[in-house]
Order: structure tokens, then C-alpha cells, then sequence
């Protein structure tokens, strides 16, 4: 029989990639975690798929959910807000699907974390455990307290840092706001960042969940082997919506901080892209037998039309200047991460 998977944030951004790759692979079921909307069969592409209710912020809706699965894929989480709403989803609520998992004899279980728990940088390729946690945001914190509890339990935890592609709403909007906002290029060399599509990386943490107990463990950071340099990733954003012709001067960071004071979203962008974030893992591509999928000069275009009228992207959490972005993998949602669609 078809292995069957729990995943919780299917109508997320990257759960939502997950649920595709899923269809595109054949050969799965699926059981989707919602918190609201009808429960039982529901379509996908090709694939047999139910829905269960359940909420990660009340444990005993959970009980059950895992009754019969062979992993979970564990994508749902609350990125910024009340910092007990925080704890109950992302902490307590993750440490309450595990322990379901466990009761259910689940075999598997991924989840999908973000790099943002090793706090400020620069990090330089970076290999999983070479840096200890230094989470900053209240987001976070609790996400590296959910990290604890997977990892206690003998599960997989997959942390990518930039993550772009259908549905993003943080990491090029951001950009998008940062060159409106400046009308400039920032002058020198910026920091190379970690980047992944997020359509690999759905097919990364499914990939996980049906990989070999042996195969993929312990915390993997999850980023195409080449980082972009932040000067390159502004100037494909830039040219491809003709934002800053040639004539356009460059401003000396310093002078673009200034500029930028009083725009939080923009400043944000500017102080992550200033400094290195670079995540170096490129085995865990082999160990899940997956392709990283295109590096952004290759794949960024073919989302181009995705984000030419791309909403602002939504202000960073407070106490996190320089954090590296939760939102890049989520935005504020239910603890089920799912709505009903």
C-alpha cells in the first residue's frame, strides 16, 4: 500500500508546495491537518487526500490525527503576534502533534524550521552545528523550542533561510519594497545569502518523510548549494521591473541606512541582504535523493509575473533587525495553517 502522510500548513506557502510535489510524485496519500472547513476527502492532483480537523493550539483536537499514517510532514506554524499565541502553536502545539505521533507509532516525522534560530549573522557557510541557537524574535525562540521537541523524539528537522517562488510574500516583495523605497542602488559588496525555491524545497520535505529512517536525520539546512550575493540579487530584481536605470547613482550603505529610517520593511530587507547568511549543506541534496531545483538566476524569472503586483511585504517582527526571516517561510496564520481553503 501507498505510504500516507500527515501534513499540517497545506494551505501555507511552502505546505503548499509540499501537497504539489505530493501530486506530482503519485504513489502517497495524504491526510491534511485543518483547523476549520469540512473534514473527510477533499481533491488534489491525482492523489487520494482527506482532511482532519484538528488545532495545535487545543492538544486534545489532535487526538487521532496520526491514527493510521506512516510520517508527518510538519509545516504549520504562527510567524509574529501575541508571544503566548506564539508558545501555544509553535512550541506547545508541536510538542503535542509529536507525542500524538508517537502514540500513533508514526515512523517519520519532518519539520520544516527555518535558520532564522541561529539568530543574527554573519554566517559563512555554515555547516548544521557549527553555530549554536540564538534566536531573537519571539517567533523564533518558540520555533527552536519545536526544533527540541522534534529532535527528541528521533525526527528530522529541515532549516532553509530564503525561500522564494509561487506564494512568497516576504522575501521579494521585500526586495521590491527596499528598491522603491531607496530609489538606489546600496554601493559594495553585500552579503551572500542562502536561497531555495519552493517548490524544491516541498519536494524536499516530502522526500524526508519517505526517505529511510538512515537516510536523512538531525537538523539539515535545506538552501541550493550556490548563494547569492546580495548586490546580484538586487540588481535581477531591479532589471527584471526596470526599477533603476543604469543612470541611477549608487548610495553608500550608510547614506541608505539614513534614507531608510522610518521604513521599517525596507531597512529590514537592507540589514538582512547587508550581511553574509550563507547555510552550507550540500550533501543533504543526495541524502534525499532530490535536486535542489534552479539557482535563482535561473529560477527567479520564471516567477517574474507572480510578483510584478505583489503586495508590500508585512513588517518585520519587533526585536528582529537582523534576525534571519521567519516570513520568508510563512506569514501570520491558524495553528492548523490551513483555513478550509
Amino acid at each position: 500500500m501507498s505510504p500516507h502522510v500527515l501534513v499540517t500548513g497545506s494551505g501555507g506557502f511552502v505546505g503548499g508546495h509540499v501537497v504539489a510535489a505530493a501530486g506530482a510524485a503519485g504513489g502517497v496519500r495524504l491526510r491534511l491537518l485543518v483547523r476549520t472547513g469540512p473534514s473527510g476527502p477533499g481533491p488534489a492532483a491525482g492523489i487520494p487526500v482527506t482532511r482532519v480537523r484538528g488545532d495545535l493550539t487545543e492538544p486534545a483536537s489532535l487526538a487521532g490525527v496520526c491514527d493510521g499514517v506512516d510520517a508527518v510532514v510538519h509545516c504549520a506554524s504562527r510567524v509574529g503576534g501575541d508571544p503566548e499565541e506564539l508558545r501555544r502553536t509553535n512550541d506547545l502545539g508541536t510538542r503535542a502533534l509529536v507525542e500524538e505521533a508517537r502514540r500513533a507509532g508514526v515512523r517519520r516525522f519532518v519539520y520544516l524550521s527555518t535558520a532564522a534560530v541561529h539568530g543574527r549573522g554573519p554566517f559563512r557557510a555554515v555547516r548544521p552545528g557549527g553555530v549554536p541557537l540564538a534566536p531573537v524574535s519571539g517567533t523564533s525562540r518558540t520555533r527552536a523550542a519545536a526544533e527540541g521537541h522534534v529532535l527528541a523524539a528521533g525526527g528530522t528537522v529541515l532549516r532553509p533561510h530564503l525561500v522564494y517562488g509561487a506564494g512568497d510574500r516576504w522575501v521579494v516583495p521585500g526586495v521590491l519594497t527596499l528598491l522603491r523605497t531607496l530609489g538606489a542602488r546600496p554601493e559594495g559588496r553585500l552579503g551572500r545569502q542562502s536561497m531555495v525555491d519552493a517548490a524544491a524545497l516541498g519536494k524536499a520535505l516530502l522526500s524526508a518523510a519517505l526517505a529511510p529512517p538512515d537516510r536523512v536525520g538531525g537538523v539539515r539546512f535545506v538552501n541550493h548549494p550556490r548563494p547569492v550575493a546580495g548586490e546580484d540579487l538586487l540588481t535581477a530584481v531591479a532589471e527584471t521591473y526596470g526599477l533603476l536605470p543604469g543612470a541611477v547613482p549608487g548610495l553608500p550603505l550608510e547614506e541608505a541606512r539614513a534614507r531608510l529610517r522610518g521604513h521599517p520593511v525596507a531597512l529590514h530587507h537592507l540589514e538582512l541582504l547587508a550581511l553574509d547568511h550563507w547555510f552550507d549543506d550540500p550533501p543533504v541534496w543526495d541524502a534525499l535523493g532530490c535536486s535542489p531545483g534552479p539557482a535563482f538566476a535561473e529560477g527567479f524569472p520564471r516567477y517574474a509575473a507572480r510578483y510584478r503586483n505583489a503586495e508590500p511585504a508585512p513588517p518585520p517582527e519587533p526585536g528582529r533587525a537582523q534576525d534571519t526571516p521567519d516570513a520568508a517561510l510563512s506569514v501570520p496564520s491558524a495553528s492548523s495553517g490551513e483555513q478550509g481553503r
